[in-house]
C-alpha cells in the first residue's frame, strides 16, 4: 500500500498548545475551524490510512475513522480537573466485540509536546482480567516469547501499567509467571517528539509500530473472544 499521508501542518501543535493555555468553550468555539482544518480533518485521513493498511494483515478491529478518533470533550463529571477540552488528539483501534477499553487495541495519541504509539489492555474488567491471567498461567512462556521477540523489541521496551503488589489471589507466590499475573493491565507504547506529527509517511511509521504490537494484542485478546 502507498502512504500518502502528508503529515499535520503546524498549525496543528499550535491549535494544542494555545488550547492548553484557553481550555473554555468560548475560546474553543472562537476557534473551531481551526480545529476542524488543522486537526480533525487531517486525524480522520491519518487513521483511515493506517486502518486500511493495517487491515490487510489482521482483523477483528474496528478501523472506522470516525469511531477510533477519541472526542476532545473531556469527562468532567467525576473529575476535580473541570477543563471541558483534552489536550492531546488521540484514535484506537479497538477490537470487535468487546468494550473499547476492556480489550487490547492499538493507539496513538499526540499532544503539542509529544506522541505515543503502542497499545494494549487499558481497562479490562475483573473477567477479562481473570482470562488473560489464566491464558498466562496455562503457559507464560508464550507471552515472554512474544515480548523479547526481534519484531517487537525494535519498537518497544516491555509491558508497562499498573501492576498488584502481589500475586492475585489463587496463585501461588513463587508461580513461574508471578511478574505478568501481577498486572492490572497490559500496555506497550513508544514516545516520540511532538513533531513527527508533522513528517511525511507519518502514517506508514504508526503502521509499523502497529505491525510490532500485533502478536502482543492478538494474544491478549485470544481468551476475550
Amino acid at each position: 500500500m502507498q502512504f500518502q499521508f502528508p503529515g499535520f501542518p503546524p498549525q496543528t501543535r499550535q491549535f494544542l498548545s494555545d488550547l492548553g493555555e484557553n481550555n473554555n468553550r468560548e475560546w474553543f468555539q472562537a476557534h473551531k475551524a481551526d480545529y476542524e482544518t488543522h486537526l480533525r480533518e487531517p486525524l480522520l485521513e491519518l487513521v483511515a490510512e493506517v486502518g486500511a493498511a493495517l487491515g490487510e494483515h489482521v482483523s477483528g478491529y474496528a478501523f472506522e475513522p470516525r469511531r477510533a478518533v477519541y472526542r476532545m470533550h473531556r469527562d468532567v463529571r467525576f473529575s476535580k480537573n473541570k477543563d471541558p477540552y483534552k489536550t492531546q488528539a488521540a484514535a484506537i483501534f479497538a477490537p470487535l466485540g468487546l468494550k473499547r477499553h476492556a480489550g487490547a487495541g492499538f493507539y496513538f495519541h499526540f499532544s503539542a509536546e509529544e506522541m505515543l504509539v503502542g497499545g494494549g489492555v487499558y481497562a479490562p474488567g475483573s473477567a477479562e482480567l481473570k482470562k488473560i491471567r489464566e491464558q498466562i498461567a496455562d503457559d507464560p512462556e508464550e507471552l515472554r516469547k512474544i515480548l523479547f521477540s526481534p519484531g517487537f523489541r525494535a519498537r518497544y521496551d516491555s509491558l508497562e501499567g499498573e501492576t498488584l503488589k502481589r500475586v492475585p489471589r489463587g496463585y501461588p507466590k513463587d508461580h513461574p509467571a508471578a511478574d505478568l499475573l501481577v498486572r492490572k493491565q497490559f500496555l506497550a507504547g513508544t514516545r516520540l517528539l511532538a513533531e513527527a506529527i508533522e513528517i511525511p509517511k507519518i502514517s506508514e511509521v504508526i503502521y509499523w509500530y502497529f505491525r510490532a504490537i500485533a502478536p502482543l494484542l492478538e494474544y491478549l485478546n485470544r481468551p476475550l473472544r
